[in-house]
């Protein structure tokens, strides 16, 4: 069954209307009056089955079925902070990121990053990162689109996540797999969670100490050294052994 997101304004009652993805729904898919879609407004935690009852020339005219309340969100709210990865490594974490249930995700500048963007080239980067997240977020059933947001330095994200109650960074020179695991069991349902994830080359050992310095716990990934983007998915994986239910 195919997914679509609309603006809750879109949700009228018994009738719901797609607007967005008209054209792909009428001329790439060529659905038929008649047939069954999902639908969220992106703030409820809401599935709205619905059937197409016809085409007007800008919308997809739906009739609500049933509403059903989804289960496709992490009972905790996690921040991915990703350093820029070169080549598609970057589309990768954020198309994973978001099947795996992150809420928002922010590209981080660290200072051993390969890559580096000028104002145009990251405001580019940044609405096609978005393209990408509202892709995965259909293609999973999502309820939200989880944003990706500008690219901030390292002390601006640092800043940023003051907000989480959990905060960690995986460092491969970090050892104690114990106090590790104690911190994924301590997490509990409705907390906000920040998770640093470093570049091709790792994080900077200033960085690891300004972060430490900020309250974030260093971890652990195990004894073997990851790519930057398998890093993420190991930690996402965790939290959802973790937290699903």
């Amino acid at each position: 069954m195919y997914h679509f997101f609309v603006s809750p304004s879109d949700i009228q009652g018994h009738d719901i209307y797609i607007r967005e993805d008209y054209n792909h729904i009428k001329n790439v898919l060529r659905m038929k009056p008649g047939e069954v879609i999902s639908v969220s407004d992106g703030v409820r935690k809401d599935e709205y089955r619905c059937h197409i009852e016809d085409y007007t020339d800008t919308e997809v005219h739906c009739r609500l079925d049933f509403i059903k309340e989804a289960d496709t969100e992490l009972p905790v709210r996690v921040c991915l902070f990703q350093a820029l990865a070169k080549g598609d490594k970057m589309e990768y974490v954020i198309q994973k990121a978001v099947e795996l249930g992150v809420t928002e995700i922010v590209p981080m500048a660290t200072k051993r990053c390969v890559v580096r963007l000028d104002q145009k080239r990251a405001a580019a980067r940044t609405e096609r990162w978005n393209t990408i997240a509202e892709a995965a977020a259909k293609q999973s059933k999502r309820l939200i689109i989880p944003e990706v947001k500008d690219v901030m330095s390292f002390k601006e994200a640092l800043l940023y996540s003051q907000k989480s109650d959990v905060r960690m960074i995986p460092y491969e020179l970090a050892e104690d797999f114990g106090r590790t695991r104690e911190i994924i069991n301590g997490i509990r349902d409705g907390q906000s969670l920040s998770i640093f994830i470093g570049p091709e080359g790792g994080f900077a050992e200033e960085e690891i100490r300004q972060a430490e310095e900020e309250g974030i716990s260093r971890i652990t990934l195990g004894h073997r050294i990851l790519r930057t983007e398998t890093a993420a998915m190991v930690v996402l994986s965790w939290l959802i052994y973790k937290s699903e239910r």
